[in-house]
């Protein structure tokens, strides 16, 4: 992106690729029933809804008064969003949203002159940069696991979110998921 500072381009850069994994979370989430996601793929494992509802946790704790405040809120019960709840999906997707929405908005009020702050994140400082760049790992490993499991409960009527599977030539020809 020639002319804009490199702050501003690592903005963009990184809202867009927390909104791909968004989106790319979501398009799993929606290939799964109600019951599937709250079913625990194996032992010591956890349901899509607890991934869901841990990254939800995180994202508002990270990022409510991120430049002010520890992003380890002291009303934060991270154990809790680890052990299994009775909710609906409407439920469950609020929560999702809520996370996002907090996470995304603070992320978009960012100045190009705020990345090179510093915050505090369970007392450990880090550079803003840092703690994005720290939360775009966290996020993408749990991303990772919800379409997992998800393609887990689908079995053969998985929809791959990427290029299936001996598709590589069609992609190439712009031929895939759909597109001609």
């Amino acid at each position: 992106m020639p002319g804009l500072p490199s702050e501003q381009v690592f903005l963009q850069q990184t809202i867009f690729e927390f909104e791909r994994l968004k989106k790319l979370s979501e398009s799993a989430i929606a290939q799964v029933t109600d019951e599937q996601l709250f079913l625990v793929p194996a032992a010591d494992a956890n349901s899509m809804a607890v991934i869901m509802r841990h990254l939800s946790g995180n994202m508002i704790s990270r990022w409510t008064d991120f430049l002010t405040s520890d992003g380890e809120k002291p009303w934060r019960n991270r154990d809790a969003e680890f052990e299994e709840q009775t909710m609906s999906r409407e439920e469950l997707m609020t929560l999702w949203e809520k996370g996002w929405t907090v996470f995304l908005d603070t992320l978009r009020s960012l100045k190009t002159d705020d990345i090179q702050k510093t915050v505090t994140i369970r007392g450990e400082v880090l550079l803003v940069m840092q703690a994005i760049l720290r939360q775009l790992g966290h996020y993408s490993y749990h991303v990772g696991q919800l379409i997992f499991v998800a393609r887990m409960h689908c079995g053969e009527n998985w929809k791959s979110l990427s290029i299936p599977r001996g598709k590589s030539s069609d992609h190439s020809q712009g031929n895939y998921l759909g597109k001609k």
